[in-house]
């Protein structure tokens, strides 16, 4: 299969880019700059240049393959506005994927968060959240499902809190930034909010199933980890910058403070069961320990 992938250098891009290739899949790249261009090329991908906001070169993309990964998502979450402003430009590019590939009975793939479920795990079956800072991830993701009817085979894998790997990425390794511009390791809440995680090498493994054979429709969880306690993590990296740890305020971590202070859990049982995903690389705790002082 020709997959046209956006956002292949990033942390789930750059291990979704290698598990395609590595598993017979030709891909075709999106890049922005001269040097993600090279990155892609030099792992073995076929590159068109272009942005997230460039929705010709997009449909471009999909003209040219069998089959989707969108993945990209802007970088620039200093306020609550540029965060909404990468949501709206994550939106517009979803839904012109989706767009281009109606009637072709094309797979096309994209990445969601798992939800929170109050008192247990969520599971595959709880929707998305549509409202709050985030809420217009899960509108556009329940749009691109409802593509099912207009011939796309659209699917979704939910990313935890955490996709890491060699001790960098996600909300952990935000935590791990925080903590090296001020000193200490903050963490919001009491700690004992749990967060879920996944190694990037495991997630990248559930993308590629998820577009060879995931029915149409449909939502998976890459959750390695169920659930690790916020504090336990701070503790960790903590001790490998040598640093004090202890409780911040929420508005420490901006537009992402009140999903950090969320007890956020998640099952992936079901994905596990039915995709015959089984995860094989470090977990969260143990591989912050590769955190550099």
């Amino acid at each position: 299969m020709r997959v046209f992938v956006t956002g292949g250098t990033g942390t789930i891009g750059s291990a979704v880019v290698a598990e395609l290739l590595r598993n017979g899949h030709a891909v075709l790249a999106l890049a922005r700059s001269d040097s993600s261009e090279r990155t892609l090329k030099d792992a073995g991908a076929e590159v068109l240049r272009g942005g997230l906001a460039d929705l010709d070169v997009l449909r471009a993309g999909v003209a040219q393959a069998d089959g989707v990964i969108s993945l990209a998502f802007g970088r620039d979450f200093s306020s609550p506005e540029a965060l909404a402003a990468a949501i709206a430009e994550e939106s517009a590019a979803m839904a012109t994927l989706g767009e281009a590939l109606v009637g072709s009975d094309r797979p096309i793939v994209t990445v969601s968060g798992t939800p929170s479920a109050p008192g247990r795990a969520s599971t595959e079956t709880d929707p998305v959240r549509t409202d709050g800072p985030v809420g217009e991830r899960g509108r556009s993701v329940n749009a691109l499902l409802s593509l099912t009817s207009h011939g796309v085979r659209a699917t979704s894998v939910r990313m935890p809190r955490t996709v890491h790997n060699r001790g960098e990425g996600g909300f952990a390794g935000l935590l791990t930034k925080a903590a090296r511009n001020s000193g200490i390791v903050g963490y919001p809440g009491d700690g004992t909010q749990r967060w879920p995680a996944v190694h990037a090498l495991d997630a990248a493994v559930l993308f590629r199933l998820a577009l060879e054979s995931a029915p149409a429709g449909t939502a998976w969880h890459a959750v390695a980890d169920e659930g690790d306690a916020v504090r336990d993590i701070a503790e960790i990296i903590g001790r490998r910058l040598d640093l004090p740890v202890q409780q911040v305020p929420e508005e420490t971590f901006g537009p992402f403070g009140p999903i950090f202070a969320m007890d956020q859990p998640a099952s992936s049982a079901h994905t596990r069961e039915v995709l015959g995903w089984r995860p094989t690389h470090p977990s969260l705790l143990d591989d912050l320990e590769n955190v550099q002082p």
